[in-house]
């Protein structure tokens, strides 16, 4: 380590270069730090693609320019006419047109005045701008590639940026572009009109005009509660909050805006209510983050199933299970009494657990080892098996179930922030899955017993783990059955709405591993209402 040191001290003395062994945790930090310009997407749409001609009645005729004339009637003609260096275009029989400087809108009736000098009556005239005359534009500036560039009268500034790659992030100005016309400014373009309006007024370029894109001077750092989250330009020395906020869509919940600005080299953050957005005023360089104390101190919950209430409802911080289900409007299908709740918290919880049992599944199938040629070959094949049930297992998703006993006051059930309510549909089903012949859902009956579902489903597959039958009730309650007990089948009554789960059994010569499994399985099984086949 001291040798490879102090080569790098000798390189770097030598060749004057400083090698930074760091680069690619600096590249990484950069790329994560990057933020966003508002208008660094406009040059993504290739604009540059389309040549197609755009009417515009406010275009004016130049030499270059072709148009198509038609004549009938008691003279014929047509044919498409390019005005020449003295701005005229000639018809055979009627003559010289002088069209230069002539808008496109009254092309038709230029036409049709010296057509009509020489035949009084009875001939139509048609006029058309088939296409602008071929020009080449300057563009300069803050732009990514300067140049000479080819273009249409016609085409749109748009067009000619993109063609140049576009403004430069962090340097061009997208509200500062200049067209000039023998070194004078003809034109001021504010590319923010486009972007929040659509708004792009038809400009005609001559040949030899300069695009020249400027330099950003204001700018301000917008997050938190808006739909974009920016780096805006601003054209004066200030701008109110107010006005800033008419860009980046503020969010309704927003209660508070914070403000960050560098005094003499002190950062200072001082948070406003929102009400003083039309005296407080920001400067290049400050930094405004939107946020809702709103949020603080309310939770959103999302409530599913039969009843008809709305699928979200925010409510206080503190609300209880029992206060948000008076507020929820029932139908005359609701199941109130099996209502099902859910939370985040749990699921990953539950997932963690799965996920921790699973590597250690993983583990001792890498590490069990084998006696004879014959139990290596046995265990091979037992290993590959194992490891696709760890890839399928590791996809389940835990729903994070809380369970809700029947002697449960629901008003010590305090919700939290993503709760999700399920009010299921009253229920005369009883769902079998797992190890049975045919899995399906039965109708129920009263005084059926576990037994007789499963005989109703044909019976026990040869795989099923008859000790370890599971019994969902519909509240998400588990009960374990034993179908080899004769107690454990008079202690399980089952309702309408329950579900029979039967697990498979685990082939494995390792008890350690069957246990593993098997413990897997029922967990799964628990957590997600589903019974994955082991192998």
């Amino acid at each position: 380590m001291r040798r490879i040191l102090l080569l790098i001290l000798l390189i770097e003395s030598i060749f004057g270069i400083n090698l930074d062994l760091s680069s690619e945790k600096n590249i990484s930090q950069s790329i994560e730090n990057h933020k966003a310009y508002f208008g660094e997407s406009l040059f993504k749409g290739e604009f540059k693609k389309n040549r197609e001609l755009r009417y515009n009645s406010n275009y004016i005729l130049n030499i270059g320019d072709k148009v198509s004339i038609k004549l009938w009637g008691a003279y014929n003609y047509a044919g498409e006419l390019k005005i020449d260096s003295q701005g005229n275009i000639f018809i055979p029989k009627v003559g010289v047109v002088h069209l230069l400087g002539v808008s496109n809108k009254n092309l038709k009736s230029v036409v049709e005045r010296s057509v009509k000098r020489v035949f009084n009556s009875n001939v139509s005239v048609y006029a058309n701008l088939d296409s602008y005359q071929a020009i080449s534009i300057f563009i300069t500036g803050k732009v990514k590639k300067p140049g000479l560039y080819s273009a249409l009268a016609g085409d749109s500034i748009l067009q000619l940026l993109d063609k140049a790659g576009g403004v430069i992030n962090g340097e061009g100005s997208y509200r500062d572009v200049a067209i000039l016309r023998n070194n004078r400014v003809v034109k001021r373009v504010d590319l923010y009109s486009f972007l929040l309006d659509g708004n792009l007024i038809p400009f005609q370029f001559h040949n030899g005009d300069v695009i020249k894109v400027g330099n950003i001077k204001n700018r301000v750092e917008i997050g938190g509660e808006v739909e974009k989250n920016y780096i805006f330009e601003f054209l004066t020395d200030s701008i109110s909050v107010d006005e800033i906020m008419k860009y980046v869509a503020v969010k309704p919940n927003t209660t508070h805006f914070i403000v960050t600005k560098w005094i003499d080299g002190v950062e200072k953050v001082t948070k406003y209510p929102i009400s003083d957005r039309y005296r407080i005023s920001l400067r290049n360089g400050d930094k405004i983050r939107f946020i809702s104390d709103y949020l603080k101190n309310n939770i959103t919950i999302y409530i599913d199933g039969e009843h008809a209430n709305l699928h979200s409802i925010m409510v206080k911080k503190g609300e209880n299970l029992k206060d948000l289900l008076s507020k929820i409007t029932l139908t005359p299908l609701s199941d109130i009494k099996a209502v099902q709740l859910y939370r985040k918290s749990i699921a990953i919880k539950q997932a963690k657990l799965i996920k921790a049992n699973l590597k250690d599944l993983e583990a001792r199938v890498m590490t069990t080892g084998s006696s004879t040629l014959e139990e290596a070959k046995i265990r091979k094949e037992e290993s590959a098996l194992i490891l696709d049930f760890i890839r399928r297992a590791s996809k389940v998703k835990p729903k994070g179930q809380v369970i809700i006993n029947s002697s449960t006051d629901l008003s010590t059930v305090i919700l939290e922030d993503g709760d999700r309510v399920f009010i299921p549909k009253k229920s005369q089903v009883v769902v079998v899955e797992g190890e049975v012949s045919l899995p399906n859902a039965q109708t129920f009956v009263s005084g059926y017993t576990v037994e007789d579902y499963i005989e109703s489903c044909g019976g026990f597959s040869p795989r099923a783990n008859r000790e370890r039958v599971l019994i969902v009730k519909k509240s998400g309650r588990v009960i374990t059955y034993n179908a080899t007990s004769w107690w454990s089948a008079k202690s399980v009554n089952i309702e309408a709405g329950d579900s029979i789960l039967v697990i498979g059994k685990v082939d494995s010569k390792d008890i350690q591993i069957t246990s593993s499994i098997t413990q897997i399985l029922y967990q799964i099984a628990v957590s997600t209402a589903v019974v994955l086949k082991a192998f």
